[in-house]
């Protein structure tokens, strides 16, 4: 047994081309978690859910959702680690991680390429 069997990789992307549509919207999910947290990608993923068309872009709406749960949750422990003032110095790191990654999914996700996240926790299956 080694090391690695443990681990989840993250699902294969849908395959085939999305349309322009669906790649707009997926820009402005991914870009709306800087300001909105989690409440855009979870409007977005529960309205196309069960639309076998927007495969792409529910990949894409369960991916940023995944990614503002975990920032959510970094946000939380910042704030509790701020009684002993660490928290308070991870939380610009936290802020600026979340800004940059989203900005580079947005851009991604709208040249219609699947963004991964470099670190999420994948609640959302």
């Amino acid at each position: 047994m080694n090391e690695y069997e443990n681990v989840t990789a993250p699902p294969p992307p849908p395959v085939g081309t999305a349309p322009q549509e669906d790649r707009t919207v997926a820009l402005i999910v991914h870009l709306t978690g800087i300001v909105t947290s989690f409440i855009v990608p979870l409007i977005i993923w529960l309205v196309n859910k069960d639309n076998p068309s927007k495969a792409w872009l529910n990949d894409q709406s369960k991916e940023a959702l995944n990614f503002q749960i975990t920032v959510f949750l970094a946000f939380l422990v910042c704030g509790v680690l701020s009684i002993i003032v660490i928290g308070g110095l991870l939380m610009p790191l936290v802020w600026i991680a979340n800004l940059v990654l989203c900005i580079l999914a947005g851009i991604k996700s709208n040249e219609g390429v699947t963004y991964r996240y470099p670190f999420a926790l994948r609640l959302i299956k």
